[in-house]
């Protein structure tokens, strides 16, 4: 059995803690080591702990959640946003953020948020075990198999029941949906920012406002 994920739950509102600590204890892959509202508390267990996973508010009264990430930028610690306000989510993904979750959060929200990052920790013992290791994708358009480099694609745009994959050298059309090509992708390089564009994270050229600029004049 795997060691249980050192889990500290950040939020200053006392009904929000209750509920996510509530959620955390429903799964076994979680040990919380801390649920409050404390900031100068949670910096000193991110230092006496070498990695763990925060849920983090942004909002807080003494330091934001942006400021403790920042602190923390250089560490082994990996977040998940429980916030209301979606508009800070572009900012915070530049730190070690796994997922952005936006108030009221559903259970299955919340677990689903969890399974990402053991699928991420799963994917990242993976490439040290195995660093040559391709992870192309095989997707089936029509009656053809493309094999797709992750790092040729500029965007994935959502068309309802399919997707558009657009390359370096191609635009592909598959009959499949958003949430299960996000999960195939690796997690710390691709960012959905929209229910119908995913794009890589390394090719984000400029954020303006609600608009994002990537490379290639995209």
């Amino acid at each position: 059995m795997d060691t249980p994920i050192n889990t500290i739950i950040l939020d200053d509102e006392p009904f929000a803690v209750r509920l996510l600590k509530d959620y955390a204890e429903k799964v076994p892959s979680l040990h919380i080591i801390y649920a409050g509202s404390d900031t100068y508390k949670v910096l000193e267990l991110l230092k006496q702990y070498t990695s763990s996973l925060v849920f983090i508010d942004l909002q807080m009264p003494q330091l934001s959640g942006m400021e403790i990430m920042e602190m923390s930028h250089h560490s082994d610690h990996n977040f998940i946003i429980t916030s209301a306000y979606q508009e800070y989510a572009l900012d915070a993904f530049k730190y070690k953020v796994i997922d952005f979750l936006v108030k009221p959060i559903s259970f299955q929200r919340f677990y689903d948020s969890v399974e990402k990052y053991l699928a991420w920790q799963r994917s990242f013992k993976t490439d040290n075990n195995h660093p040559a290791e391709s992870k192309e994708l095989y997707i089936k358009s029509e009656r053809k198999v493309y094999r797709i480099v992750p790092e040729e694609i500029l965007y994935i745009e959502g068309l309802k029941d399919y997707i558009r994959i657009h390359t370096s050298s191609d635009k592909i059309i598959a009959h499949e949906n958003m949430k299960d090509i996000i999960e195939m992708l690796p997690t710390n390089k691709f960012l959905r920012i929209h229910r119908s564009y995913i794009i890589p994270k390394g090719k984000i050229k400029m954020l303006e406002g609600n608009s994002i600029s990537l490379d290639g004049n995209i």
